[in-house]
């Protein structure tokens, strides 16, 4: 029995830094950072005609950007967005959702900061506020849907930060 446990540690003795040092941790990390200096040389020898082109190109993503958001001036903006697909028109009495559908509008609710957001209104939560042009809730916040309206609400109370009335 002493012979087996004392044959199983100089095993591991020997084969330990062995297994080490065969690790392929060490190369992926050699490789990274070769990769950044090309990357740091290539942007230093860029001259003006490349800077140029570079410029363009940011410009057409720009671009792209923008003609991505949401225009309520031109129906088609909206037409392929799947939050849009159960849309059929504007309805007396009731307001749309993107991604939630129909709902019937609470008479009455002014929208306005620093009022709190009626918990029917809580859960419609615009799922992508850069295509509509909004900014980044922040940390503890999020926009809503309401009655045609963008309203940024505080998660833990339903507190009003910000109101764009008529957003869609």
């Amino acid at each position: 029995m002493k012979r087996l446990v004392l044959a199983a540690v100089a095993l591991a003795t020997v084969a330990g830094p062995i297994a080490a040092s065969a690790q392929p941790g060490q190369e992926r990390r050699e490789d990274r950072r070769e990769q950044r200096e090309d990357r740091r040389d290539a942007g230093r020898h860029v001259g003006p005609a490349g800077a140029r082109e570079l410029n363009r190109d940011r410009a057409a993503i720009n671009r792209d950007r923008r003609e991505l958001r949401y225009d309520r001036r031109r129906a088609e903006t909206y037409r392929d967005r799947t939050e849009w697909r159960t849309y059929r028109g504007a309805r007396p009495g009731y307001w749309y959702a993107p991604g939630y559908g129909y709902h019937p509008q609470v008479r009455g609710h002014a929208w306005r900061r620093g009022a709190y957001v009626p918990s029917a209104y809580r859960g419609y939560y615009v799922q992508d506020p850069y295509y509509y042009g909004l900014r980044a809730p922040p940390r503890g916040h999020r926009w809503v849907y309401a009655d045609g309206n963008f309203v940024l609400m505080a998660l833990a109370s339903g507190l009003i930060a910000s109101v764009i009335l008529n957003g869609y």
